[in-house]
């Protein structure tokens, strides 16, 4: 389903899109929008094509012309944004939320703001988080929103995927090529159509936002196997830990890297039955901009496994005050050394650059 995307209101909610195949008429009118929106995508895409599945060409091809789309670039302006540095190197924004976070009663929250860079190579996958309260400069929306610093997720209340596009570019110099949005509530199913993930916790925790009845779920410390709820719970938890939402993107990243490692070696490749549920249960967590093409990507990244992932966050000097809000403060030299080796898709210097 193609739409533009313009300014919502914050009580304005996205669903997930529903329906794999290629809707009708009628049934594009009634399709519901995605809520909110991390990395399945490159996890599916990867995985998608490891299989090798010739005759599974044309399904794939069913399930992206059913994927929901964003005219992630509307409004953003030509003159404003960085010139490619790097020709062949692909730089994805993938904008995740949690639409069964408790907290969340609004549409508008970007909760996971992730840098994908994938080399000219195609041979890894560099994933800088930013922490959604860092404190940058957003640029003003056609609406007249913004046009002043504020939290990095602030960009797309007011207005959408554009803007986010624009503060982001801004933000780290990087020019963006496609956007990807998850639902990180789409994690449960996509965890259940995968058999559970295999966790190690590193310190046992208590959450008390979770999908259980009571809403309190206890981790253990040690590995062990999740099944949907779990993970889910696991990957949006912040406020048991005293470093709220970094150690919240850590887990993030286990998650995002135990769910390919499964997908690449749990028999999911092998068995059609487990592949068509793992297809369908991330097809209705995805949204992705007009112009992306799953099949061509996950035919570039046919090779990719979780080992020759690097997960980083983009460097910061910790938490303080702007006003009366509670911000994260971006480490600047740092940080534009990260987004300097990405400009120029030097890959070895990017790990570096992150510590």
């Amino acid at each position: 389903m193609q739409y533009r995307q313009e300014y919502v209101e914050p009580e304005t909610q996205f669903l997930a899109a529903q329906q794999p195949s290629e809707p009708t008429k009628e049934a594009r009118k009634k399709r519901p929008r995605w809520q909110k929106v991390t990395l399945i995508t490159l996890v599916v895409v990867a995985v998608l094509a490891g299989g090798g599945m010739v005759a599974g060409g044309l399904y794939f091809r069913s399930i992206n012309s059913g994927i929901e789309r964003v005219d992630a670039f509307a409004d953003v302006p030509e003159e404003s944004r960085p010139q490619v540095v790097a020709k062949g190197a692909l730089n994805i924004m993938i904008l995740g939320s949690d639409s069964r976070d408790p907290e969340n009663s609004s549409g508008s929250r970007t909760d996971t703001i992730i840098l994908a860079h994938l080399p000219k190579d195609r041979q890894s996958a560099q994933l800088i988080s930013i922490p959604r309260d860092s404190w940058v400069s957003v640029p003003e929306s056609p609406k007249g929103r913004g046009g002043r610093d504020a939290k990095i997720n602030a960009a797309f209340a007011w207005g959408g995927v554009p803007l986010m596009v624009q503060t982001v570019e801004k933000f780290t110099g990087v020019r963006i090529d496609n956007v990807a949005m998850v639902d990180f509530a789409g994690f449960k199913e996509i965890v259940d159509a995968l058999g559970g993930i295999d966790i190690t916790v590193e310190k046992g925790f208590t959450s008390k936002h979770s999908l259980n009845p009571d809403g309190r779920r206890e981790f253990v410390a040690g590995r062990q196997t999740m099944d949907g709820g779990a993970a889910l719970d696991y990957a949006r938890e912040r406020y048991a830990f005293a470093e709220g939402d970094f150690t919240r993107i850590k887990h993030q990243q286990q998650v995002i890297k135990a769910i390919l490692d499964k997908a690449a070696s749990g028999g999911t490749l092998g068995s059609p039955t487990k592949l068509n549920s793992f297809v369908r249960a991330t097809a209705d967590a995805v949204a992705v901009d007009e112009s992306m093409s799953l099949l061509d990507l996950a035919t570039q990244l046919r090779h990719l496994r979780s080992g020759q992932l690097g997960f980083y966050t983009c460097p910061t000097k910790g938490t303080g005050q702007m006003g009366n809000e509670s911000v994260v403060l971006v480490d600047k030299p740092k940080a534009e050394r990260v987004f300097d080796a990405i400009r120029r898709d030097a890959v070895g210097e990017i790990a570096t650059a992150t510590k």
